[in-house]
């Protein structure tokens, strides 16, 4: 269910809004909340990519570019004007965050089960806070698989959220965002069964408990 029209100020939407949707009316909010989830990961993630230099990489799901902004600045070049990092999103305002922001980095409109890249385009390709969106995984998986080169990698997140928080807005009100659970077997699963080698899985813990399930899985 979507959220039509605009808001009122302080008004509680408690309707379950899609995900493009709901993005769009928290793009505003959501960069605040970047220091809040950079602890879901530590440093796991960018230990994982390793140098980056020369590498052309997609970030899916970039919300308002928190890692993008990483992956362009670690490095990767932008080679005879055309950029070699390209930032992916279903949320229209949250591409116009890292457009303005991020210049150099290409940005595409598109799900993750459906990316407008020729097959074997990247050298990696990073998910971060994506999958808590799909209520399948195997399809998105694919679609990464597809994309990328012989050799190449993906990196993608798991957030153990059983329950979607309700999101603060910008301009007074809070919203829901669909949100699906995923067991961390289940995801080595997905990404086995569409081919992928995993070669590294980290979890992140908070008060004795798992956070984040971070993966590295290879093209073979």
């Amino acid at each position: 269910m979507s959220y039509k029209g605009k808001m009122k100020k302080g008004e509680l939407v408690s309707q379950l809004h899609e995900v493009a949707d709901g993005y769009n009316l928290y793009a505003d909010t959501y960069e605040k909340d970047h220091p809040y989830l950079n602890t879901f990961e530590g440093d796991v993630i960018f230990k994982m990519l390793g140098k980056l230099k020369g590498l052309k990489i997609l970030d899916v799901g970039c919300g308002a570019g928190r890692l993008t902004k990483f992956l362009r600045d670690e490095g990767a070049d932008v080679r005879g004007g055309q950029a070699e990092v390209y930032a992916a999103d279903i949320s229209e305002e949250m591409l116009k965050i890292i457009e303005k922001k991020l210049p150099g980095v290409q940005t595409v409109q598109a799900g993750m089960d459906k990316l407008p890249f020729e097959d074997g385009s990247f050298d990696i390709v990073t998910a971060a806070f994506v999958i808590v969106h799909l209520e399948t995984l195997e399809k998105s998986f694919e679609e990464v698989y597809r994309i990328l080169k012989p050799g190449g990698f993906f990196i993608v997140t798991n957030v153990n959220q059983r329950k979607p928080p309700k999101l603060k807005l910008k301009g007074g009100g809070k919203i829901v965002i669909k949100s699906q659970y995923h067991r961390p077997e289940a995801v080595k699963e997905a990404l086995e069964g569409c081919f992928f080698a995993i070669e590294k899985e980290e979890f992140v813990y908070a008060d004795g408990a798992w956070v984040n399930q971070i993966i590295k899985a290879r093209k073979q």
